[in-house]
């Protein structure tokens, strides 16, 4: 999926308080019918979503309205633990989310995100639990996401710093994915392969 180079925003956030979100109830496997990156935001959490007779789940924080718009997800630890598709994160993505803030993000799954352009910023046990205890008392809370800095500011103002490897933030920032990197540099390449030749 081509990304768009990641810029600072603001947003409401929506919380997913339960720990050890796996990726099928991301998007569930029935869903994996596609190697397109588009079209799946619809299945997103399908299954804590909808009800059996398809109408939304009015108790599912997403169907709620203060989620509406909201362009980041606060999840428990160990968000998109189990199988490895890379359609968890297209489909957060069609969702309308940019980032996802949690405590622990499984391996493969911040991969994949970071290989999209949807940003996984980890935060302390503690941290999390403040942002949920503020979404619980304070509707539509926002945090403002700044990339270049590695920052979150949160709705009191305090900034919280998150970490990132940095060809992982060079590539977000610029919406390029590890082969669009490395054809970037096919002139640079090239001159060293002269040289060693």
């Amino acid at each position: 999926m081509a990304a768009s180079p990641f810029r600072p925003f603001t947003s409401r956030y929506v919380v997913l308080p339960s720990e050890n979100i796996d990726t099928d109830q991301i998007i569930p496997a029935r869903y994996l019918t596609t190697t397109e990156s588009t079209g799946l935001g619809q299945h997103a959490f399908h299954d804590w979503r909808y009800l059996p007779d398809g109408a939304p789940n009015p108790t599912f924080p997403l169907n709620r309205p203060s989620a509406a718009g909201a362009r980041i997800l606060v999840a428990g630890r160990n968000f998109g633990c189990g199988s490895s598709r890379e359609h968890a994160v297209w489909a957060l993505q069609g969702a309308g989310f940019q980032a996802v803030v949690s405590s622990q993000f499984a391996d493969i799954f911040r991969g994949n995100a970071l290989g999209n352009g949807l940003l996984p910023i980890e935060v302390s046990k503690g941290m999390l639990a403040r942002l949920m205890d503020v979404a619980s008392s304070q509707y539509m809370a926002s945090l403002a996401v700044d990339l270049e800095t590695q920052t979150v500011q949160l709705p009191d103002g305090d900034i919280v710093k998150f970490p990132i490897a940095p060809f992982a933030k060079h590539c977000v920032l610029e919406g390029i994915g590890e082969m669009d990197f490395l054809l970037g540099a096919t002139d640079r390449i090239s001159v060293y392969e002269a040289r060693q030749a």
